[in-house]
């Protein structure tokens, strides 16, 4: 694999740490603004707003330049977001820094995937991707917990200091490492706003919405479920996260290795199993040996169907990738918006905190039933075509000319 990926890395791994590393602190952070828990929660659904409009508006305005100045202006507005969440006097100044970091997350794993697919041949694409997220998965076995318990001992605004510190090294890593690539040419934004007429490539949107949408269910309020129902202490949940980490580092490495073969099913596979470790996630929360495995499989199912689904977006939107790509990571925060707002409904409601992992099944399955939808229309197609092909007759030969 280019060197290259390893820039890449580096700044996803920035970017993932401050992604979760909110989910350890919501309770600090409700205590300090004098917030509840369900109100903290909207830390996690504006940033994932946020990243859903700032993916195809920030790969727009980035359309003028080349991709490595591009990735080098998002990981500077994501520093400047994280120094105005480190330094906020009110909850709302601190949502708006999150939000301002949030509008480089998109556009730097979209236009980030489409320079790691280009780095590696056609059949490594799929590895290559997941390569640049295995910055973002391991920010959770080394970043998140690290910062939790940064932020549980000496405040959390050290911790998002630190982020922004992490942002610093990762402008630096791209600066240094990412090759200078010239502009596309006769890429314009009508040719990119063709993709979006693919339905495979709006199945495949939805999909991830769905299915990453049932992972952060649950994830989102793993502090207080862990704590209230499991019985575990606050600063157990440090390793608890460490292992939902793990997990994912080990889903998104197999879905890299699978994708490039064998796509639709590993997508059955990871979706259907996600479905039924999340419902029952509702009893193993109760106990704690079984409620550490169950997150470290919802970190793997999750994370499992990360590369394939960036990969069928870039296949299917071949020819103008980049702002499908970008509105493809928009969706999987799409997803994490709306599974934290469902699931602080359903808590809010009295239904307790583990609620919402019913709200994840039932995303999951839902993604499981639309990629089945999916391969059934792409199976009719590839049909039609084919009858099409054989009933069409071929061109009568042409008599060779009397000499």
């Amino acid at each position: 694999m280019p060197l290259a990926l390893l820039a890449l890395a580096i700044g996803a791994f920035g970017i993932g740490t401050t992604e979760f590393v909110i989910m350890g602190l919501l309770p600090e952070v409700a205590a300090d603004f004098r917030v509840s828990i369900p109100t903290a929660g909207f830390l996690v659904t504006g940033y994932a707003l946020g990243v859903v409009l700032g993916a195809p508006l920030m790969t727009v305005l980035g359309t003028k330049v080349t991709r490595k100045r591009m990735l080098m202006i998002l990981m500077g507005l994501f520093v400047i977001g994280n120094v105005v969440s480190a330094t906020a006097p009110s909850f709302g100044v601190m949502l708006a820094g999150r939000v301002i970091a949030s509008l480089a997350h998109g556009a730097f794993f979209g236009i980030g995937s489409v320079v790691a697919a280009g780095l590696v041949a056609p059949h490594k694409k799929a590895g290559a991707i997941a390569m640049m997220f295995t910055g973002l998965t391991v920010a959770n076995v080394v970043g998140v917990p690290l910062g939790t318990y940064l932020g549980q001992s000496a405040g959390w605004r050290i911790t998002f200091l630190v982020v922004a510190a992490l942002g610093v090294v990762g402008l630096l890593g791209v600066a240094r490492l990412v090759p200078e690539q010239p502009r596309a040419e006769g890429v314009s934004l009508r040719h990119e706003l063709a993709a979006f007429r693919n339905v495979q490539v709006l199945l495949a949107m939805a999909m991830t919405v769905l299915g990453f949408g049932g992972v952060f269910a649950a994830i989102t309020y793993i502090t207080p479920m862990m704590t209230e129902i499991a019985g575990y202490s606050t600063s157990s949940v440090t390793w608890l996260l460490v292992l939902f980490g793990l997990g994912m580092v080990g889903g998104n490495l197999l879905g890299g290795r699978f994708a490039d073969r064998h796509l639709m099913p590993l997508l059955y596979v990871s979706l259907g199993a996600l479905a039924v470790v999340l419902s029952l996630f509702t009893l193993t929360a109760h106990n704690k040996i079984a409620a550490a495995v169950t997150i470290v499989l919802i970190g793997a199912l999750g994370f499992a169907t990360v590369p394939p689904l960036q990969k069928r977006v870039l296949d299917q939107a071949a020819g103008a990738p980049t702002l499908a790509s970008a509105v493809n990571i928009g969706a999987f925060n799409l997803g994490n918006a709306l599974s934290a707002w469902l699931g602080g409904i359903v808590i809010a409601a009295g239904l307790g905190y583990t609620a919402p992992n019913w709200v994840g099944a039932a995303l999951a399955a839902s993604a499981l039933v639309l990629a089945v939808v999916s391969s059934t229309l792409e199976r009719r197609t590839v049909t039609r075509s084919r009858l099409v092909a054989s009933s069409t007759p071929e061109p009568a030969a042409v008599p060779a000319a009397r000499r």
